[in-house]
């Protein structure tokens, strides 16, 4: 499992970006990791899934609203990672609302969370392998902070927390 500390590993999220110019949606579109996080501080969170229950109403909503909180924090930008496809993602997003403050990232075939070590088996509940849900700070591509939910529980990857872990 990945820690603190090391460098994330290399890996391609997708994107959905909704619109570009006149209405005209765009994507999905590569996100190499290695790259987008070169340079940046980057608020991380991980879930299980799109549209369920707990992401859905605590987990996204509160980066959503503490965006100028990160900002203040000295993060330039925050990620939501999940087991989901790019278009579910863009959907998700305009569900949530996240607009330009989070970055809903498909991970769809779970490369990135088989890569980090965080996965999380749900095949007896229908949903295959996901994503754990964990949030972390990422500085230049290194972990500087690990949160890692134990299962079923929303306890230590909320807004809150990683944002306490940022003003640091």
């Amino acid at each position: 499992m990945i820690k603190v500390g090391d460098t994330l590993p290399s890996a391609t999220l997708q994107e959905y970006s909704e619109v570009e110019g006149e209405g005209c949606s765009i994507g999905p579109n590569p996100v190499d990791v290695a790259k987008a996080t070169a340079g940046k501080t980057i608020a991380l969170f991980a879930l299980p899934g799109a549209f369920t229950p707990t992401c859905s109403a605590k987990h996204v909503p509160g980066y959503v609203q503490h965006f100028d909180d990160f900002k203040a924090a000295g993060v330039d930008e925050i990620w939501c990672v999940s087991v989901n496809d790019a278009f579910v993602m863009g959907a998700w997003a305009r569900d949530q609302k996240t607009g330009a403050k989070v970055r809903m990232l498909a991970d769809g075939s779970a490369d990135f969370a088989k890569a980090t070590g965080l996965t999380l088996d749900l095949t007896g509940r229908g949903m295959g392998l996901r994503s754990n849900r964990y949030s972390m700070l990422v500085k230049d591509g290194k972990v500087a902070t690990l949160n890692v939910e134990a299962p079923g529980k929303f306890e230590v990857s909320d807004a809150g927390t990683l944002l306490a872990q940022a003003r640091g």
